[in-house]
């Protein structure tokens, strides 16, 4: 774009879209009640920390981590942060303290800002600047409304962090076009529509969560419906029926448990005009199980925090059961021979899936990783990593991954982090993790143990051993002991063969 371009002015803008006195956000709690705010209330609340977090110190491009849940301040928080030209970089409540820490120093964060539930570690991100919500109260008080900065399509907006092929997670640094970037997914898989009603069951912190529980509810003049109750599989039904939800995105994960504890009717749904799901793979069978129980489809798409979605089904149009379907209108997307070359891949070979450098939603590049970002491109092909074949009618069937990242409740996991972690473990010679599946459409993390010679090991005390270290999520469910970790002549640790 010529002009300047500021993400969160596209998403809010209120005077200028005329939605002033349009509900933005609710906060819905689990018992039937929301707290609301119209677009220029959200709009005004933004601009006012903007020009309290600008006369605290923030320059163009500082980093601001969030550390903070489905609450009004991250809506507030991470606005403000990119209309006063910074870069946002909100990260999961669910990590541990430790991996807290260590991405606040990847980034180099000027800025700390903690949600209630973290309010008690403000003295782990010292000598950082932390702010608390009493803070960003203070902060807006008396300042008045900041101008949009004027940033341009190629500035940073956000930085968010997810598994690499190393042992520590790695940022993943996104332009303010991004925003633009996202519109061919809210116009073919979501058919997003102002007015509309979207509720998301995943966290604002998680880029699933952000993008399409968020960011694209405002950037069409829509309402993002945030539920802030406690974790409840069962609980999704009645809220979409009680705040009259046109839109709900979710993982397969949350699907198949709200068939097995919820009671996901027609009735319930009548309000629902999409079911989307992204983050995992949708098998057949849940797909099956929910259009039995529902009387409608489950809307798949495929993508990643580096691009978001750009492989999907789309709304009313026939779905293959297995397939995420077809790339979006006008995406350069292209399936490549695994090995070498940038020419398509022929139809049915399977391939690695690749988008071009030209996507305005593509990353502007990995964090400070070099070596990582030199690896992930061909050319002008950025390489996603995952395998698949199309057919005839230009639909793409997902064949795994070229690396050995796992899939954990949709987020992707470096079995390396997980093994690390078990690095000063007692009694254990060697360790390999990786995803197994106990059945076809669930995943778990493994840890396959090779204890010392004379040490006593159990289960238990292994799966204890990373409670502080690591996120619920990444942490293996089972152990496997075996007498050896089978490795391929050149010495590498071969995980195909240990999973079969």
């Amino acid at each position: 774009m010529a002009g300047p371009l500021n993400l969160s002015q596209v998403c809010l803008s209120a005077r200028a879209r005329g939605l002033s006195d349009r509900t933005a956000v609710a906060f819905l709690d689990g018992e039937g009640r929301s707290v609301a705010r119209s677009y220029g209330a959200v709009e005004e609340a933004a601009l006012k920390l903007a020009a309290g977090l600008s006369a605290a110190g923030l320059a163009p491009g500082d980093r601001v981590t969030l550390r903070v849940g489905n609450e009004w301040d991250f809506v507030t928080a991470f606005f403000a942060a990119v209309a006063a030209g910074g870069v946002a970089s909100p990260i999961s409540s669910l990590l541990t303290v430790e991996e807290a820490r260590a991405l606040v120093e990847d980034a180099d964060s000027s800025f700390v800002i903690l949600g209630a539930a973290h309010a008690f570690e403000h003295e782990a991100y010292r000598p950082r600047r932390v702010l608390l919500h009493g803070d960003l109260e203070a902060l807006a008080a008396n300042a008045q409304p900041a101008a949009y900065a004027a940033t341009r399509d190629e500035d940073a907006a956000l930085l968010v962090y997810t598994s690499g092929t190393s042992s520590r997670p790695k940022g993943v640094l996104h332009a303010q076009r991004v925003v633009l970037g996202r519109a061919p997914m809210r116009r073919e898989w979501l058919d997003l529509r102002p007015g509309d009603r979207l509720l998301h069951a995943g966290a604002l912190n998680w880029t699933y969560g952000l993008g399409v529980g968020l960011l694209d509810p405002l950037a069409v003049g829509a309402t993002a419906l945030v539920y802030a109750g406690k974790r409840d599989p069962a609980i999704w039904p009645s809220l979409i029926e009680s705040a009259r939800a046109t839109h709900f995105a979710a993982t397969p994960s949350i699907y198949r448990q709200m068939l097995k504890y919820g009671d996901p009717t027609p009735e319930a749904l009548n309000s629902l005009r999409v079911a989307a799901s992204a983050g995992e793979a949708l098998s057949p069978a849940l797909l099956d199980e929910w259009r039995e129980r529902t009387g409608r489809d489950l809307v798949e798409a495929y993508g990643m925090s580096e691009i978001s979605t750009f492989v999907s089904n789309r709304p009313g149009k026939p779905i293959a059961p297995g397939s995420p379907g077809r790339p979006q209108t006008g995406r350069r997307v292209a399936i490549l021979p695994q090995d070498a070359g940038e020419a398509p891949a022929k139809l049915g070979e399977t391939g690695v899936i690749a988008v071009h450098r030209s996507e305005s939603g593509l990353m502007l590049g990995y964090w400070r990783r070099p070596d990582e970002e030199a690896a992930a491109w061909r050319g002008d092909w950025f390489l996603t990593g995952d395998l698949a074949a199309e057919d005839q009618d230009g639909r793409y069937w997902l064949k795994g991954r070229s690396d050995d990242l796992m899939n954990a409740f949709g987020y992707r996991v470096s079995p390396l982090e997980v093994e690390a972690a078990y690095a000063d473990c007692p009694g254990v010679a060697e360790i390999a993790v990786l995803e197994t599946r106990p059945r076809e459409d669930v995943g778990v993390i493994t840890a396959f143990v090779v204890p010392r010679q004379g040490a006593q090991l159990n289960e238990a005390d292994l799966l204890a051993h990373v409670e502080r270290r690591l996120a619920l999520y990444k942490r293996p469910r089972r152990v496997v002991f075996v007498t050896h970790l089978p490795r391929n002549p050149n010495g590498k640790l071969n995980r195909k063969a240990l999973a079969g």
